[in-house]
């Protein structure tokens, strides 16, 4: 074993990493490199797969390390909060704001600051942030004095921030910024052999913590949690040992079938949404994405009609414009304007008749809208029932950012 290699083992040990797989040894050895510099580092890695743990490596590894270190997940601060939350306000700079506050960036300087889910990051606030990553500079809410800081800045993100780049809700400028060095963290689907010991270091964990034997598994049992693609990575890993541990003390020895029944079942539905592939995805987030899409369907056919009702000879340019709407008519093997033209003939005669019979469909439109508002609450509301309202766990269960729970929550009325 090489200089370099104990010293990657010894960095793992020190920080609790578990693992021996390729891609994660050279994550440390990027990590341990970049540390002694001032460089801003962006960590790649699915949700779970322990990216807190590299900014750790780095700001420990710093000549930061005895300043200040503070974790903060963007998408866990409404968005009318986190320019307060990052730079801080003076008082009566808005409602509630009672006294002045300082931001993690005046309570950081020196030391280093960890933004996770930075993709979920407002566009006003980004270009703040970018003033801070090249000038070094930043202006409390609601003051007019600059002030200076001294903060690396650290980022993490779970989802491909280019194509956020290419559809205009992440600065290009910016990532690029903070793309200085890109450490990418393997999912545990990637790490082969981890998953085992990673197990057996839960396994003992929970045996101490709860007073029972620590459960082991049978070859067989082994093959079965090897083939699982674990889409929680190490979070859904460890609450799986737990569950085991507590709900399976008297085995010892925990066999294929025991080991089935913990391990949820993956889902068959195709796992490719607006052409995002290799993402694991529940059924949950498959029924949530497709409730929201309809919603959107439901509310583009309403607007469809209501501009035919609006201006009737302009119906057949309205329905062309609109084709997408009609996809599902593909086995009658008739072109979309065709299909419709009794729709179109019957805008225009405008009788009295006709246009209660269009104006039916809008209702209808509306009422279907109006059903999936209903469902989309009814879900969110269970989810922090299960919770016990603790929205992080809901957000996670409902397959959404927190920032989007907490707007949905204003939205539908359901605040405590």
């Amino acid at each position: 074993m090489t200089s370099t290699e104990t010293e990657v083992q010894n960095i793992k040990q020190r920080f609790g990493i578990i693992g021996n797989a390729p891609l994660l040894n050279h994550a440390v050895r990027v990590a341990m490199q970049v540390a002694p510099t001032d460089m801003s580092v962006l960590i790649n890695g699915e949700s779970g797969s322990g990216k807190e743990s590299f900014s750790k490596i780095i700001h420990n590894l710093s000549h930061r390390k005895h300043g200040q270190f503070i974790a903060i997940n963007c998408g866990s601060i409404p968005e009318g909060t986190i320019d307060s939350e990052l730079f801080g306000h003076e008082k009566g700079s808005f409602t509630g704001a009672h006294e002045a506050r300082k931001g993690y960036f005046e309570v950081t300087n020196g030391g280093t600051l960890f933004l996770d889910e930075i993709g979920e990051m407002p566009l006003s606030t980004q270009a703040r942030l970018l003033r801070v990553l090249e000038y070094g500079e930043f202006i409390k809410v609601g003051a007019s004095k600059v002030m200076k800081t001294d903060v690396r800045v650290v980022a993490a993100t779970n989802v491909n921030l280019m194509n956020k780049v290419s559809e205009g809700r992440f600065r290009e400028d910016l990532y690029y910024r903070l793309n200085s060095v890109p450490i990418y963290v393997p999912p545990l689907r990637e790490r082969d052999k981890d998953v085992e010991l990673l197990f057996r270091k839960f396994a003992t964990d929970f045996a101490e913590k709860y007073k029972v034997k620590p459960i082991a598994l049978t070859e067989e049992a082994k093959v079965v949690l090897l083939k699982y693609r674990f889409p929680g990575n190490i979070r859904q890993l460890k609450n799986l040992v737990e569950q085991i541990s507590v709900l399976s003390p008297e085995q010892k020895e925990i066999d294929a079938t025991t080991l089935s029944h913990y391990i949820p079942k993956e889902s068959n539905l195709p796992a490719v949404i607006n052409g995002q592939h290799g993402k694991d995805l529940s059924e949950r987030d498959i029924l949530y994405k497709v409730l929201f899409d309809l919603k959107k369907d439901v509310t583009e056919v309403k607007k469809m009609v209501l501009e035919i009702l609006s201006d009737p000879g302009q119906a057949q340019q309205i329905l062309k414009n609109n084709t997408h709407l009609f996809e599902g008519l593909q086995e009658t093997k008739t072109p979309p304007d065709h299909a419709v033209v009794l729709n179109i003939k019957a805008a225009q005669n405008q009788t009295e008749t006709e246009e209660e019979e269009v104006q039916d469909i809008s209702h209808e439109a509306e009422d279907d809208s109006l059903s999936i508002q209903k469902k989309e609450k009814e879900l969110i509301v269970k989810a922090l029932s299960k919770n016990k309202n603790k929205r992080k766990y809901a957000a996670r269960d409902l397959g959404i950012s927190e920032r989007t729970l907490y707007r949905k929550i204003k939205e539908y009325d359901l605040e405590k």
